[in-house]
């Protein structure tokens, strides 16, 4: 089983709020299996939710270090700059139980801004689309910070052009933010 895997987003599982994707297309997201252990189930008997947290960073290295024509993201980071998380936000769907079938960790890129990008995430129980259930939905704004002085840096032109081929929709949270 591959690592990474491309597919494109299908209605109804990601859509604008009319239900419209504009001139039909359909945003690409990388699913990344996730092999559950039995130790990432708690004393109530699902997936503790401070391990979500450690699939998405598991998901999101591997993305970034995901091989591209001009090299991987991180290839792409000098030295004196680095990656910080800034903010994330996680709504929990639906628990999460352990299984030796694989769950899944949908990726994608939902903004891209001078110094900061944010990452849509959907962590679902199995690979297999058709039947799954999604155990929660995520945000990660990450920022490129220096090394030497602390500060955030401008994201280069290369850096942006591989964040916009993982392009897709804002996360469809069910209470939207600031509430």
């Amino acid at each position: 089983m591959a690592l990474l895997t491309l597919r494109a987003l299908t209605a109804p599982e990601w859509h604008r709020p009319d239900g419209v994707w504009k001139d039909g297309f359909m945003p690409p997201v990388h699913t990344i299996p996730l092999q559950l252990r039995f130790g990432d189930e708690d004393s109530y008997g699902h997936v503790n939710n401070v391990r979500f947290l450690q699939f998405l960073e598991d998901a999101r290295v591997l993305l970034m270090s995901e091989s591209q024509p001009g090299g991987s993201f991180m290839d792409l980071v000098d030295p004196d700059h680095y990656t910080l998380v800034g903010r994330q936000e996680i709504e929990y769907r639906a628990p999460l139980n352990f299984s030796t079938t694989p769950a899944a960790v949908d990726l994608w890129v939902t903004d891209i801004g001078g110094s900061s990008f944010e990452l849509g995430y959907a962590v679902r129980d199995q690979v297999v689309l058709e039947g799954s259930t999604t155990s929660a939905v995520a945000a990660t704004t990450m920022v490129l910070v220096s090394r030497s002085t602390g500060r955030p840096v401008r994201l280069s032109e290369s850096q942006k052009d591989i964040l916009s081929t993982w392009r897709g929709p804002a996360v469809a949270f069910r209470r939207p933010r600031g509430r």
